[in-house]
């Protein structure tokens, strides 16, 4: 056996060693199972950012923004705001002068209790005796607080619960349509508008100082429909007979309190004193004290007779 042989077959065979290329900056490891995409992203991600620095992407200008840049525009959007003020504000003058908007909040300052009371009040006048209305600092005192202060809750829930009944009445006597319920309803106001205009012209030919307003005149003459609600509703149930026996005691218990009210108005001077004052003047102003008072009566039979047979 060749001595080179042997010498091969007895020394171990060591391994062969294979050079491995050095991976490149640009190449990715050989070892890795995935390629490393944190740094392209991050690469891309940092190439997206604004030039603040903040990571966010710069905003680009749009037509409206522009638009609202311009000085021009900020001038005619500040006009238009200042145009749409002032008119707001003349419409609420306007409003506030001939329809004083504000001034009916108080009118409508009730509550339960308040509407039991003037109910009672309304129906039972002869019981009450103190008629004077509570001031505070020169105002009058909320409805709520006070039973003798006019109000304008009930003579309008009053005035659309008189329109439902007398439907209901025409309902019955298959007489009803839609246009016989209106013809009531602009009717009643029709009336109610008459008085007020009438009284206001008697009180400006009287030349009578008082602090009786137009919103309490509608309230004091809104108040005779809660005597008509009740005629009709016993007219309804009981008959001609429910409905004069009623009537009529609604018609004397409206005609006082139209007395004991209208007269610390009307007549101020006098029962401030507390002795009459006799004069043409003051005999006048309780003719027109008994006219408004008498007028109640007939406007509440005339409005309510035909709806009852």
């Amino acid at each position: 056996m060749h001595p080179t042989g042997l010498a091969a077959a007895g020394t171990p065979r060591q391994p062969s060693k294979r050079r491995v290329p050095v991976s490149q900056p640009g190449m990715a490891d050989p070892h890795q199972l995935f390629d490393d995409t944190s740094s392209a992203q991050s690469r891309g991600y940092g190439a997206q950012r604004a030039p603040g620095g903040l990571g966010y992407p710069a905003a680009s200008g749009s037509p409206q923004t522009a638009f609202l840049a311009d000085p021009v525009s900020n001038m005619a959007m500040a006009y238009g705001s200042s145009l749409a003020a002032q008119g707001k504000e003349l419409v609420d003058k306007n409003i506030d002068r001939f329809i004083p908007v504000t001034k009916l909040k108080y009118y409508f300052a009730v509550d339960t209790m308040y509407v039991g009371k003037k109910l009672g009040l309304l129906f039972f006048p002869y019981l009450h005796q103190d008629w004077e209305v509570q001031y505070q600092q020169d105002t009058p005192v909320a409805p709520r607080f006070d039973v003798n202060a006019p109000d304008l809750y009930i003579p309008a829930m009053a005035f659309i619960t008189y329109v439902l009944v007398a439907g209901l009445a025409l309902g019955t006597q298959d007489r009803f349509s839609p246009d016989l319920l209106g013809l009531q309803a602009s009717s009643a106001l029709a009336w109610l508008t008459l008085e007020v205009l009438a009284i206001l012209l008697s009180l400006y030919l009287v030349t009578v100082n008082t602090d009786l307003t137009t919103i309490d005149l509608v309230a004091f003459l809104g108040y005779k429909y809660v005597g008509m609600i009740g005629g009709v509703l016993m007219g309804l149930l009981f008959g001609k007979i429910g409905y004069y026996l009623v009537l009529g005691w609604c018609c004397v218990s409206i005609f006082v309190f139209m007395i004991r009210t209208l007269r610390l108005k009307i007549l101020a001077e006098a029962a401030a004193e507390g002795i009459p004052v006799r004069g043409a003047r003051n005999q006048l102003r309780m003719y027109l004290t008994m006219a408004v008072a008498a007028a109640q009566p007939l406007l509440m039979y005339w409005l309510t007779f035909h709806l009852v047979r």
